[in-house]
């Protein structure tokens, strides 16, 4: 079976994967890292006894001290053995060339070190005696550390990608003193409201497929590297999704309760107190390190968290220096060795590279050998529209004007609140026939999916399209963003899904990218997409049965956004009830859509109100273009 690209993002943020990934692009083979460092493998005990494996690299040169990089992961720091080396020391070329002491941990329950695995461990205020979590056991190994390796100058950075990124949020509230600069970068944050599993209480069914049954295989317990194969081939995943017919019958035809965190998310539909215990921003207070947050526009994991830590550490620590970043990248697109383009969108330059020399690289140095800081803003953010970096003193940006795009008749997107009386359109929402998330026949996701040609989705008669005329002048979107939705269901339950598009002139000549000929006129390239499931439209934690055929107004956090559409572009938005197989089916039916039968699965009628009393809109802001400040690159491009 082809892995879904769940799994892909998985090993993006293992260290050894991630290495295996640009070993084509580096300029250099393992022989590097075997001739300047010394590797050393240890077991690191935590305060309650369980020791920690970690490898550490060295640099042979003892004629100075360094300071350390480290990343802490529960996928894996292989190579394991003294005499494996890996391609790559520390988040980019530039830090192995420096010289740093590289330390990659095996966290608490995984692969070869000790004690229990947790997911996503919550953090324990005023720990007692051996209460631990991965803060303290951070704090823990980072003592030993500085203690035992030798020629270190007791500063440590820490930085991670996705989980790890979880595990670097906790290492900036850990309170080592050594610490003195942390990276979450697209870190895991909340598994209900944005990240991975869920958005908006909305389960991502095709990523936790594979996903889940696979971490079983490096969680300490029975089922460590003993889990037979998965016994699931297919190459087109919306007919194999379709064909399981249920969430349920994941267990029934191919986990078989083996795979225990898909067991507890199906034990915890709603936002308990489970779930909210795992929301790492509560604790977010005194935060000691110099934290760079670090994101893609287009990342389908995690884009949720890296705001959101990024708000929940300015907020609550105001005069730490926290900066953020958002390029124009995939899940961990920043750590790769070539992103000049994604998908059919080009951006002119390798804008990763780009970001590992210029801003990355020179951060840490600054805070772990006393480099001057780099002239970076409080906020560095890629405007994908216009393919440049702008900066920002804060953001949300306060130059930003609050605007609404309002859904009107005749498909049309404005500015202006309708007028009309009694205004609406409808669709018929059918779990038998769901919308695709992607044209075409796919096996696995791809990275591709969120700036992708959405021309496929605008004939289907169950997708509503809005759209702007043509500008006449260029337009920024930018910061937060909600959809407000004033909508009606023949049903008890429906999701809603609303998607952002940049519509390019009919005119616009083809071009080439990777060897594949791009049809660009008329491309209707998605900017972004959120879906809300229409239960928790009031509360996540107490879901509410829609009233059949009564207008309730359904508002919903779409990811913020720095867009400038073009002259001579439009402005599209799309509303449609099913995304799948990216998101399991709603059966339309309020109930536990988890526990749901074949038979629950029911049509429904959608309407959408666009009417003087229920002006259905999407709300965002505008950013004058003589408000923008933008981050020149034209000397540092790679």
């Amino acid at each position: 079976m082809k892995r879904l690209y769940c799994f892909l993002a998985i090993l993006l943020c293992g260290c050894s994967v991630l290495q295996a990934q640009r070993n084509r692009d580096l300029p250099f083979d393992t022989s590097y890292a075997r001739t300047h460092y010394n590797k050393y493998e240890f077991m690191i005990p935590m305060r309650d006894g369980i020791k920690l494996f970690t490898n550490v690299y060295v640099p042979k040169d003892t004629s100075k001290t360094y300071p350390m990089m480290m990343m802490r992961t529960c996928y894996s720091v292989a190579p394991y053995g003294t005499d494996k080396y890996p391609y790559l020391l520390g988040p980019s070329p530039e830090f192995m060339k420096e010289g740093f002491i590289f330390v990659y941990q095996d966290v608490r329950g995984k692969h070869h070190s000790e004690g229990n695995w947790t997911e996503i461990t919550p953090f324990i205020v005023n720990k007692k005696g051996t209460q631990h979590d991965e803060a303290s056991d951070t704090y823990d190994a980072v003592d030993w550390l500085v203690k035992n390796v030798p020629h270190n100058n007791g500063k440590v950075g820490v930085w991670g990608i996705s989980y790890p990124g979880f595990f670097a949020t906790n290492a900036a509230l850990c309170g080592n003193p050594a610490i003195k600069v942390v990276s979450p970068q697209a870190p895991v944050t909340n598994w209900f409201l944005g990240d991975d599993t869920h958005h908006n209480g909305a389960f991502f069914l095709m990523d936790e497929f594979d996903f889940d049954y696979w971490f079983v295989n490096s969680t300490n317990g029975p089922n460590k590297d003993k889990m037979p194969p998965l016994n699931a081939k297919y190459s087109d995943s919306y007919q194999f999704f379709l064909k399981m017919k249920t969430v349920a019958n994941v267990n029934k035809e191919y986990y078989h309760h083996l795979a225990p965190f898909f067991d507890t998310v199906l034990m915890h539909p709603n936002y308990d107190k489970w779930w909210q215990a795992r929301d790492i921003r509560k604790f977010m207070n005194n935060v000691k390190p110099a934290t760079m947050l670090v994101g893609g526009w287009y990342d389908a994991e995690d884009q949720w968290g890296t705001v959101n830590t990024y708000q929940s550490i300015e907020h609550k620590n105001p005069g730490n220096e926290n900066i953020l970043v958002m390029g124009p990248w995939y899940h961990g697109g920043w750590a790769s060795m070539n992103m000049n383009h994604l998908g059919d969108i080009p951006f002119g330059f390798n804008t990763s590279r780009w970001f590992q020399k210029n801003v990355e690289f020179p951060f840490f140095m600054h805070y772990l050998k006393d480099a001057p800081m780099p002239n970076l803003p409080e906020a560095l953010l890629y405007d994908v529209g216009l393919n440049r970096w702008n900066t920002f003193m804060h953001w949300p940006s306060r130059n930003i004007q609050p605007v609404k795009l309002y859904f009107g008749e005749n498909n049309e997107l404005s500015l202006t609140p309708p007028k009309t009386i009694k205004s609406s359109d409808e669709y018929i929402s059918d779990p038998a026939k769901p919308v695709p998330y992607e044209g075409g026949i796919k096996a696995d996701r791809g990275v591709t999916y969120m700036d992708a040609d959405q021309r496929f989705a605008s004939c289907r008669p169950d997708v509503l399209t809005f759209s702007t005329p043509v500008l006449d002048s260029s337009v920024t979107l930018a910061g937060a963003t909600e959809a407000n939705l004033f909508v009606s269901t023949s049903g008890t339950d429906a999701d809603f899904i609303i998607k952002l598009i940049d519509v390019y002139p009919d005119t616009l000549s083809n071009y080439a990218i990777d060897g594949k000929e791009v049809a660009a006129g008329g491309y209707e390239a998605l900017v972004r997409a959120e879906i809300m499931r229409g239960k928790y439209r009031n509360s996540f934690e107490n879901p509410e049965a829609f009233v059949p055929n009564k207008p309730t107004l359904v508002k919903f956090h779409v990811p913020d956004i720095l867009y400038t559409f073009k002259k001579g572009h439009r402005i599209m938005v799309q509303i449609q009830s099913t995304w799948f197989p990216l998101v399991d089916r709603n059966p339309q039916v309020f109930e536990n859509i988890y526990t749901a039968l074949p038979q629950d699965f029911k049509k429904a009628t959608i309407k959408l109100y666009h009417q003087k009393n229920m002006p259905s809109s999407l709300e965002t802001g505008i950013l004058p273009l003589d408000k923008q400040q933008v981050f020149d690159v034209s000397k540092e491009k790679d």
